[in-house]
């Protein structure tokens, strides 16, 4: 089965998932040759490895809290808080509870 991307023009929900944050999974949702939006869910101490990707990327938190190491630096982000962050930086998260994050990368194409 193919995964719904949505289509230019197309409205997509990223409002936080409040009560149905357990049931969800991290979802792809818009993928063109220069740009990838997805919803990343992190249950309570989940940890996302340290790792970095070419182009540059936001990462929102909606809900939640979310431990982010980048740049050297280790912050707590809560629901409303945004980090933008260069191509090639390494980063690490961990979810303090459970968090659902909006992550947008710049993809380059080659």
């Amino acid at each position: 089965m193919a995964i719904h991307h949505a289509l230019s023009g197309e409205l997509i929900d990223v409002r936080p998932l409040k009560s149905n944050l357990r049931q969800e999974i991290t979802k792809a949702l818009f993928k063109s040759d220069h740009l990838e939006v997805f919803r990343m869910v992190l249950l309570a101490d989940k940890v996302m490895p340290e790792h970095q990707v070419r182009g540059e990327v936001t990462i929102q938190c909606i809900e939640g809290c979310v431990r982010i190491t980048a740049e050297g630096i280790t912050q707590l982000m809560y629901g409303g808080d945004l980090i933008c962050l260069a191509g090639g930086v390494p980063h690490a998260l961990k979810a303090i509870e459970d968090s659902s994050i909006l992550v947008t990368i710049l993809l380059h194409s080659t």
